[in-house]
């Protein structure tokens, strides 16, 4: 049927519409999960079952279930799989899209196009491989380089799922062996994007509150920035700087139930406040240092 100017009606188009004229793509969703584990940063990864990259670490993700959930929906769904969270638990997780990633050979199946995301949030259960993945566990960050290889020089051990050994995958085989020497695809890339991500968006953002439960104190707050920086802070400046933030954390009017170091006074407790951006911004030191 035809409209009265000649043109092809919506409907109809749509019905001889042939989407094999196109050459196939695919669409994944690759998650960056980070939280704080005894202190130190951590990142959920998993261990392949099979090809491509079998037996190699990556970052848990999958194909979006095309006609079936958005890719927000599909990045949730593979990040409850691997750390059985409920729907309640997945409210409480920070998530946002980190990037999209389509290079024509980052899959050796066909021409994939990842959709990553970043996800971060206080106490995250321990790791259970879901799908077809062999195992799943939180790995140091540290134990990877920024180009995803494996740390042969500061070997670290972490919390793992299922399988044994330091590094879980069994007999204590190190992250990233097992044919690819690191991470698996363009993971590496994917994760140094996501803890550059996550570097700058706490200098701007309360987002560090997200690493904490609902009330901490000031001095857990800079163990988050140093631990996601890297860089060790003056307690003295940092304490002054979040307190002159307006909305970055407003107090609880109550103490800490463990007692201050040192025997003196019990530390307060703060909450989240109302912010959604840092004014004044609390810079890293390297970039500080260059700020006159």
């Amino acid at each position: 049927m035809t409209q009265q100017d000649g043109t092809q009606t919506e409907r109809d188009f749509l019905a001889q519409y042939d989407p094999r004229a196109f050459d196939p793509i695919a669409v994944t969703v690759d998650v960056v999960a980070l939280t704080l584990r005894a202190g130190r940063l951590h990142v959920l990864a998993v261990e392949r079952g099979g090809p491509p990259f079998a037996g190699c670490w990556a970052l848990p993700g999958g194909f979006v279930r095309a006609g079936r959930e958005s890719l927000d929906e599909a990045a949730a769904r593979e990040l409850a799989e691997e750390t059985g969270l409920d729907a309640a638990a997945l409210g409480r997780v920070h998530l946002e899209q980190l990037g999209s990633y389509g290079g024509p050979d980052r899959d050796p199946r066909m021409h994939v196009v990842s959709v990553a995301y970043l996800a971060f949030a206080p106490g995250l259960p321990d790791a259970h491989p879901g799908g077809d993945a062999a195992g799943a566990g939180w790995l140091p960050v540290e134990a990877i380089s920024p180009q995803g290889q494996p740390d042969q020089v500061r070997p670290r051990p972490f919390e793992q799922g299922r399988r044994t050994g330091t590094y879980g995958g069994g007999a204590g085989r190190r992250p990233g062996q097992g044919g690819a020497g690191g991470l698996a695809f363009d993971h590496g890339r994917i994760l140094a994007d996501g803890l550059e991500r996550a570097r700058a968006k706490i200098e701007y953002t309360p987002l560090a509150t997200a690493f904490l439960g609902e009330t901490f104190t000031i001095t857990e707050l800079r163990e988050v920035y140093e631990t996601v920086w890297g860089a060790e802070l003056h307690a003295g400046n940092f304490h002054r700087k979040v307190l002159s933030v307006p909305g970055f954390v407003e107090s609880t009017g109550e103490t800490d139930t463990r007692p201050g170091s040192r025997g003196g006074p019990r530390a307060r407790l703060y909450r989240a406040g109302d912010a959604r951006l840092l004014h004044p911004a609390l810079l890293r030191p390297d970039r500080e240092a260059g700020v006159r």
